[in-house]
């Protein structure tokens, strides 16, 4: 690919996908393990593609993770999300500065499922 005449962005994905192959030669069971899972986390659900497309990106920005968030974005837009679907989720991400996410995703968020589901 001529990357001269590339926006930013898609140098930057570029950039992310010829890591990636690099990864992928040197660690290739690795690699596939996290290909494989990562489709899986994607795949059409209960939570549509374009949802989660949203979601990831969320939390790119709030990881402030730039590939990710380039890499999102772009996956946003190929789902279809509008530029004010995009920032409407970007704005539930900039409402979460820093609490203990992860401790209450694997804790109070599963006890509530567990229990909401048996009243439901």
């Amino acid at each position: 690919m001529d990357q001269e005449n590339l926006t930013s962005m898609e140098a930057a994905l570029l950039d992310y996908k010829e890591g990636l192959g690099v990864f992928t030669e040197k660690m290739p069971e690795l690699a596939r393990h996290y290909q494989n899972f990562t489709a899986e986390c994607f795949k059409e659900g209960e939570v549509t593609q374009k949802e989660k497309q949203l979601i990831a990106l969320g939390i790119s920005v709030f990881a402030q993770d730039e590939y990710c968030i380039i890499y999102h974005v772009k996956g946003c837009l190929d789902q279809g999300c509008s530029e004010k679907e995009i920032l409407e989720a970007l704005g539930v991400a900039a409402a979460f500065g820093g609490g203990a996410a992860m401790s209450q995703a694997v804790t109070l968020v599963q006890e509530a499922i567990e229990e909401l589901k048996m009243n439901h």
